[in-house]
């Protein structure tokens, strides 16, 4: 429940006055796709400026440091961070100084074969500040000998590998592009007479913009003042778009890959009813990610939905040093059960997922130290038996326990009566086969090689 994340959020704005304020509470809709560090970098039509830092996005800027961010156009990011990285060089937007001026370049994803990348272009002379996959644009954009920077993006794009959606801002012009199987999320909206791109719908509803159509797998839009956006497609699209964004990354609010986040959890839940019913006295989802598909399978079986469990949404980390102990009582401070509505009753409890599988024991035992009389576990996708490499921070695969044990060698594990995941088919009806999916990370189906290892 607790252990993949997300590893960022993207947004543009274009022709848009205060473009700067439209970014910051696009990337605050957007805050649950990253939480370690926020930027925005601006431009005014001569020159771009930059403001990026540790922390929310509503700790990074202030009214102060967004009057400093002027400009008509504007890009940011919102980024989760592996633990103990704790540069600030390793915020986003990146910004460099090169031979055609200025340049700023957001990123969602991740590079399969930047290590690769990074060796050649040591070799040839290049300094790195950060250790992001994504700075190796800036140096293949910096080198390429294209005229435009346009051309410069396609010959950067052409030698990197992976799950990209990219923005890029110079002084007078923003590009968005998608990798050629679209893994990531990027829609673009309306806004006055601007434009605004961004890895969720979600934000385009909090600002007052009007979503017209998401970028396509492999393409790259030109947004130039003046002018209609331009498309360029790049690579013949050849999609497999990442499937946990409908079972757990995105709000679900929004509208990915132009469906309905929350009606697809609600039918991930109605297949779990039909594949894995049980009699029980309540369906209780865990919150906040188990709750549309629990109202799925409440409505499939015809069981109560209750409110079994609440959520702290005020837990940030502890100052206290992280003891067995202190580990154990984590769970408790973010998630209490009503012992009256539950004492003596058979709860279906509903998760969107197993990682490690510590979460889900300390979950099931205090249900049962509340007087739970049955605790099955249902859960509303596959089981996750690899990592991803393509813009999940997902433990690596000895730490998965689905990658580990069996699922009646995990449900002894846990504690609980029963468990059962939601079959990959069903998982597939769930969301309709209208489209090309990956799931590399329930059946190892990798489609680009990770080559760094």
């Amino acid at each position: 429940m607790f252990s993949l994340n997300e590893k960022c959020a993207v947004v543009g704005v274009y022709d848009v006055p205060e473009a700067a304020k439209y970014a910051y509470f696009s990337l605050f809709s957007m805050q649950h796709r990253g939480q370690e560090a926020a930027g925005i970098c601006s431009s005014d039509g001569e020159r771009l400026h930059l403001v990026k830092n540790r922390g929310l996005v509503t700790q990074v800027f202030d009214k102060a440091k967004l009057k400093k961010l002027t400009g008509d156009a504007a890009v940011g990011h919102t980024r989760y961070s592996t633990a103990g990285d704790d540069s600030i060089l390793d915020a986003q937007p990146i910004f460099a100084r090169y031979d055609l001026g200025q340049i700023a370049v957001v990123h969602n994803g991740n590079l399969t074969n930047s290590k690769e990348v990074r060796r050649e272009l040591i070799r040839e002379g290049a300094i790195f500040q950060t250790f992001m996959d994504t700075e190796n644009l800036i140096h293949l954009i910096a080198k390429s000998q294209k005229e435009h920077l346009y051309d410069r993006i396609i010959d950067a794009v052409k030698r990197i590998e992976g799950a990209y959606s990219l923005l890029f801002l110079s002084r007078k012009k923003m590009f968005a592009i998608r990798d050629p199987h679209g893994f990531r999320p990027l829609s673009i909206a309306k806004l006055g007479d601007g434009y605004v791109v961004a890895s969720e719908t979600c934000a385009f509803d909090l600002i007052g913009a009007t979503y017209l159509r998401d970028i396509k797998p492999g393409e790259m839009v030109v947004f130039e003042k003046g002018k209609e956006p331009r498309s360029i497609q790049v690579f013949e699209p050849t999609p497999h778009k990442c499937i946990f964004e409908f079972i757990y990354f995105a709000r679900p609010d929004s509208y990915i890959f132009g469906k309905s986040v929350y009606k697809l959890r609600k039918n991930m839940g109605r297949e779990l009813a039909r594949e894995f019913p049980v009699d029980a006295d309540m369906v209780v989802p865990v919150p906040d990610s188990g709750v549309a598909a629990a109202l799925g399978y409440a409505e499939e079986s015809g069981i109560p939905f209750e409110l079994g469990i609440i959520r702290n949404h005020y837990v940030g980390r502890t100052f206290i040093e992280p003891t067995q102990e202190i580990r154990d009582l984590k769970v408790k401070m973010k998630l209490n059960p009503i012992s009256e509505l539950i004492k003596g009753k058979r709860l279906i409890v509903i998760d969107d997922s197993i990682v490690r599988g510590t979460t889900s024991k300390k979950i099931v035992q205090i249900l049962k130290d509340a007087g739970a009389k049955e605790v099955h576990m249902r859960i509303s996708s596959p089981p996750t038996t690899g990592p991803c490499y393509y813009g999940v921070d997902t433990p690596e695969e000895k730490e998965l326990i689905s990658a580990r044990m069996s699922t009646p060698e995990i449900k002894e594990y846990i504690g609980a009566d029963s468990l059962a995941y939601l079959s990959i088919e069903g998982l597939i009806r769930s969301v309709g086969n209208d489209q090309s999916y990956c799931k590399a990370c329930f059946d190892g189906n990798y489609i680009v090689p990770n080559k760094n290892g």
